[in-house]
């Protein structure tokens, strides 16, 4: 488990608090699964959980994503808001999913990133019940040679 020293878990990002809306993809996280929401009308998949633009709440489920996109563009965070945040500065992305949602998370396992570069999902322990997804540069793309 990542954290602070002495087990301290590192408190969810703001945006990620658990709620019944999207009780189901955090689950699947604990799971090593990716959720996107879909349409069950037309096929539209979006992030936040939420609604179609096109067809409203009513035909929205659940469904598994490939967990892979690529990088769009990220920030490295130099100012700690909690002391739990321990290690190097992390670095908040953002990621396309194949699927077609944006999506933020950090990227791990390498100290270079490159816009463009094809990313895979992983899931980081942050906490007792508490995973959150994250991303590593994709085994198959001739960047992850970048990875440290």
């Amino acid at each position: 488990m990542t954290g602070a020293p002495g087990g301290v878990p590192r408190p969810y990002p703001g945006d990620v608090a658990p709620d019944a809306a999207d009780a189901e993809f955090w689950a699947a996280c604990r799971d090593g699964r990716y959720l996107i929401m879909r349409c069950g009308t037309c096929g539209l998949a979006v992030w936040p959980a939420g609604a179609c633009p096109r067809h409203g709440a009513a035909a929205m489920a659940w469904t598994d994503a490939s967990g892979r996109g690529t990088l769009v563009t990220w920030t490295v965070v130099h100012q700690r808001y909690a002391t739990s945040f321990d290690g190097a500065p992390p670095n908040v992305a953002l990621v396309e999913l194949d699927e077609g949602p944006l999506v933020h998370a950090s990227v791990l396992g390498t100290d270079r990133l490159e816009i463009g570069m094809r990313l895979e999902a992983v899931f980081e322990e942050i906490g007792p019940d508490v995973t959150v997804p994250a991303f590593r540069p994709a085994r198959d793309d001739p960047r992850a040679s970048l990875a440290g």
